[in-house]
């Protein structure tokens, strides 16, 4: 909130000398910039409180996924030992897996020279 005039003039025609006026503007200047920052503030807090939730939610949605691909990385290497041994069901096992992260960071790399 603004500040009241520290000293008001004497009388309605008396002018104010321009020191004053001016720091009564850089006064006001300095509590409007704090009142515009905290209400920026609030703005942001309120917003960031209506994400927490969803990104909690989208993390344990990830740590979920992670451990589906592990899984799956485990079930493509168990199927592959009986014809392949386990030291070659590892090695494609892995092969699979680095080639299906290089392709998708490849399409990203792609999506973001295309991008405008």
């Amino acid at each position: 909130m603004l500040k009241p005039v520290d000293q008001p003039p004497t009388t309605p025609g008396e002018p104010r000398p321009v020191g004053d006026i001016v720091h009564q503007l850089v006064e006001d200047g300095k509590a409007y910039a704090f009142a515009e920052l905290d209400h920026a503030k609030a703005f942001a807090g309120a917003k960031a409180d209506s994400y927490k939730i969803p990104a909690i939610l989208l993390g344990a949605a990830f740590l979920f996924l992670q451990a589906a691909v592990t899984v799956l990385c485990v079930a493509v290497y168990l199927s592959l030992i009986p014809p392949l041994g386990p030291l070659f069901a590892g090695l494609l096992a892995v092969l699979i897996a680095l080639g299906i992260a290089g392709g998708l960071a490849w399409f990203a790399v792609k999506r973001l020279e295309t991008r405008p």
